[in-house]
């Protein structure tokens, strides 16, 4: 795969930088996410691939290991607050220090500088910082969230694995590692360059969800079916929308111009109406084959046996039966594999990585004995 051969460090922590690991995981590094002692369940449901190993930070020596591993890597993805490493002599410059060639990679809500740095956050304030929030909603709404998907995961996660890839890159022509300041903030803001980019063009110059990407066009929404279902609708292009028209057997003529927005609202009752006149599978079956941009909005229980992600194999199942999506996007030579195991319990790798470091069996023992770390490989689901 793209990234064999290639050792991550992976500190243990919720939502992005688990997900910046398994991708990193799915296209061939190996992995080791560093999970505390004394705790009895990952939170981490983005494990695929990866190995545990449990180490107590509160301890010296548990300290010590850690860094050993790190220096012995080729990148750390570390979540902490601004300052916490550097408080356990781990920061990025100390590292760097004995292993040049380290890429030292910090995801966190604000960045490592500014006035909010050290603040705590989530998904929603990081979206609220980076003005994309003051965008998202309907018309006469207040602005909401769409779940934790663009500050946590694209703008942190996929943002940061894309940082990594890029200065593992570069490392092959100075030989040199360096770190990276991946901000949640300015990554969901970059997420949305467009937006910003666009406002040139009339797009976006409308109040929030009177725009023609924002609900605010009847052409580009979603409608319920007569069975309680929904049909999603993106027929921006004339050419497009007139298919639209035909697929729902409503005469053009007789219906304002596309592009009127002061008729926009009439012409969404006059859609939801026909839309509440078949099911959606009826729908499918009328624009299935068509390029008027409509689709049904599948569900979880229907994603996988759609004919056409059926046919691209888009989603997988482990070993227990669960169903993810396959990791994106598809190389032809060296495409990701995903590990189709159930997800590794906390210090279930702990032995078998630390003998992969070089250490002794009977420096392993010790420092089990000494409650430095944990192995809990006897917990490992079959």
């Amino acid at each position: 795969m793209a990234l064999a051969g290639v050792r991550v460090i992976e500190l243990a922590g919720l939502a992005p930088a688990p997900f910046c690991g398994m991708i990193l995981a799915d296209f061939g590094a190996k992995v080791i996410r560093v999970d505390r002692t004394k705790v009895s369940m990952a939170l981490d449901k983005q494990g695929r691939g990866k190995l545990s190993v449990s180490i107590n930070l509160k301890t010296a020596k548990g300290v010590a290991l850690l860094k050993k591993l790190c220096v012995q890597s080729d990148v750390v993805i570390e979540p902490y607050r601004k300052g916490v490493m550097e408080k356990l002599g781990l920061g990025p410059d100390d590292m760097l220090k004995e292993n040049p060639r380290l890429i030292y990679a910090r995801l966190t809500g604000y960045g490592q500088t500014g006035t909010y740095a050290s603040a705590a956050g989530h998904d929603i304030n990081y979206l609220a910082m980076s003005g994309l929030l003051s965008r998202l909603g309907r018309s006469g709404e207040k602005p909401y969230a769409p779940l934790n998907l663009v500050a946590d995961f694209a703008g942190g996660g996929l943002t940061c694995a894309l940082g990594i890839v890029m200065a593992l890159l570069e490392r092959t022509k100075s030989g040199k590692g360096q770190i990276i300041d991946a901000s949640m903030v300015e990554g969901a803001a970059y997420v949305g360059s467009f937006i910003w980019k666009a406002r040139s063009l009339g797009m976006w110059d409308r109040s929030r969800g009177e725009n023609m990407l924002d609900s605010g066009a009847p052409f580009y929404d979603t409608y319920e079916t007569s069975d309680g279902k929904y049909m999603a609708v993106g027929a921006i292009e004339p050419q497009f929308y007139q298919q639209l028209l035909q697929g729902l057997e409503l005469d053009a003529g007789a219906l304002p111009p596309q592009m009127s927005f002061s008729d926009w609202p009439g012409l969404r009752q006059i859609f939801t109406e026909r839309f509440a006149e078949k099911t959606q599978a009826e729908w499918s079956r009328v624009f299935d084959g068509t390029d008027a941009c409509v689709t049904p909005v599948l569900s979880f229980d229907q994603v996988s046996s759609h004919p056409h992600n059926q046919e691209r194999a888009s989603f997988v199942a482990d070993s227990g039966g669960e169903e993810s999506p396959r990791p994106a996007p598809v190389l032809s030579r060296t495409p990701a594999e995903p590990c189709l195991t159930p997800d590794p319990v906390i210090g279930e790798h702990t032995v078998k990585v630390l003998e992969e470091y070089g250490f002794t069996s009977a420096e392993i023992k010790q420092m089990l004995g000494a409650d430095v770390i944990e192995c809990n490989a006897s917990k490992a689901k079959l």
